[in-house]
């Protein structure tokens, strides 16, 4: 079991975003909240520490619980290649997807049950009655009931769902439903993703969202981001200014770790690019990208296309990211020789989860058009990350992404297999500065009223409360 330290931030940050009545009325809820935490923990169980939006939100949230003086701790769920396997089918499924198109049966239950059993046993023995337990995601979703039985109050929290309905997801929901039955209450991004069948007055809705201090969304001076890029192998430019950032405790950071980047071309701090960051998975669609600036971008702008994602050593919750990342380069191979010199795929460093976060910063930073093309997403903070950076967005009309982008006002939502449709929205952001930085600034302002820590708090204090 791995008790993932988190170090506490001051509330009182947000004073540089908020005016002061909004600071005066957050510094008053981290007090209750203080309050109504005296004696107990607040714990939060999911299946990663790094990689993926759920541990970054994690890492944010709890630092300003912890500074508020919550005691709120962190716990990873050991696992090995064979549940994550199963995991990862019961994820995809519940995105409507087929994945490995195996089975979630009774021998599947049996793999699931063997690995997480024995953990529940050791953290319940962590968890005093009347301590609130978050259990995020299908992985540990069968720590629910022991912790209950335990006098805990627990709250059950999935951050994925699909739009549409079908049998791969009712065959997810199934598989999942007998564990999270007796939870206090359910957790959802978005009202559409609500499974059938639950008691609707322990439904809550809470979106995802970003820290706009971390090292992923601080404010970079531009010497700073051309500093990392090249210090990170990103460009082949050499600059003076140090590769520097500010770590979570405030101690200054330097990028030294290199990117492992696929390319038969450097890439150029002059060249105008578009980006897509986010996990080797194959719903976010890293090879329809390809396919839509091959086909609809390349021919009528000059710019490059980088795709971005964590190394796949970093990822211990996702057993399919070296596949994918295969796919995606063999791909790559096969793109006309005048194509293929404009598109670089980098899997960036993770040793350090801060350093990968500063590195991604400085990428959205300058980026040219941020791209989100999934086939399904639960909500894609990649999105309001991009758009935090005043980034003009094209990002699939799927999950959560619809919450963030309002169409032709920070971006445009598209259909994500209409890959003329992409290419063309692409394009007019290349070959329109004014109307991209529009969208950009508007996109930011929506994300500062909308999806940052302020707002995700007073929910979970709002939702809480009642059950102490």
């Amino acid at each position: 079991m791995e008790l993932v330290e988190v170090a506490p931030l001051d509330p009182a940050n947000f004073g540089s975003v908020l005016d002061e009545d909004e600071l005066r009325d957050f510094l008053a809820l981290a007090e209750s909240a203080q309050e109504m935490f005296a004696g107990r923990v607040l714990w939060n169980v999911n299946s990663t520490a790094q990689g993926g939006g759920v541990a970054e939100m994690l890492a944010s949230l709890l630092a300003y619980t912890r500074g508020a003086g919550v005691d709120s701790r962190w716990v990873v769920i050991p696992g090995e290649a064979e549940f994550f396997r199963i995991t990862k089918r019961i994820h995809n499924a519940l995105h409507g997807a087929e994945g490995d198109g195996g089975p979630l049966g009774e021998a599947e239950r049996e793999v699931y049950e063997r690995v997480v059993r024995p953990f529940a046993e050791e953290f319940a023995e962590l968890v005093s009655p009347g301590d609130v337990v978050l259990v995020h995601d299908p992985q540990p979703a069968a720590l629910v009931a022991p912790l209950k039985e335990r006098g805990a109050h627990v709250i059950w929290r999935l951050h994925v769902g699909a739009d549409e309905v079908n049998d791969r997801v009712r065959e997810a929901w199934d598989f999942v439903r007998p564990y999270i039955v007796e939870a206090d209450r359910w957790v959802f991004s978005r009202e559409a993703f609500v499974w059938d069948g639950l008691d609707r007055d322990r439904v809550a809705i809470i979106a995802p969202s970003i820290d706009v201090f971390s090292p992923k969304n601080q404010y970079l001076h531009e010497p700073a981001v051309h500093a990392i890029l090249s210090a990170s192998g990103l460009v082949s430019d050499r600059t003076s200014a140090p590769p520097e950032y500010r770590r979570e405790d405030s101690s200054i950071g330097r990028v030294a770790s290199t990117a492992s980047i696929v390319q038969e071309r450097a890439l150029t701090l002059d060249r105008p690019y578009v980006l897509q960051v986010s996990r080797w998975d194959a719903l976010k669609d890293h090879g329809g990208v390809m396919r839509a600036f091959a086909e609809h971008v390349a021919p009528h702008a000059d710019a490059d296309l980088v795709l971005a994602g964590p190394s796949t050593e970093g990822v211990a919750d996702d057993p399919e990211g070296d596949e994918e990342l295969a796919r995606i380069i063999e791909q790559w191979r096969a793109l006309p020789d005048d194509v293929r010199v404009r598109v670089h795929i980098a899997s960036l460093p993770m040793a350090d989860r801060q350093e990968n976060a500063a590195i991604v910063n400085a990428l959205q930073r300058h980026a040219t058009v941020v791209v989100q093309k999934s086939l399904a997403e639960g909500f894609g903070l990649t999105v309001a990350e991009g758009m935090w950076k005043a980034r003009p967005l094209v990002a699939s009309r799927v999950g959560g992404i619809q919450e963030q982008v309002v169409h032709g006002e920070t971006g445009w939502l598209v259909d994500p297999r209409d890959l003329e449709d992409v290419g063309r929205r692409i394009v007019s952001l290349l070959e329109d500065p004014q109307a991209a930085r529009r969208m950009g600034e508007a996109g930011r302002e929506r994300v500062l009223r909308h999806f940052i820590a302020v707002r995700h708090l007073r929910e979970w204090v709002e939702l809480i409360a009642p059950m102490l």
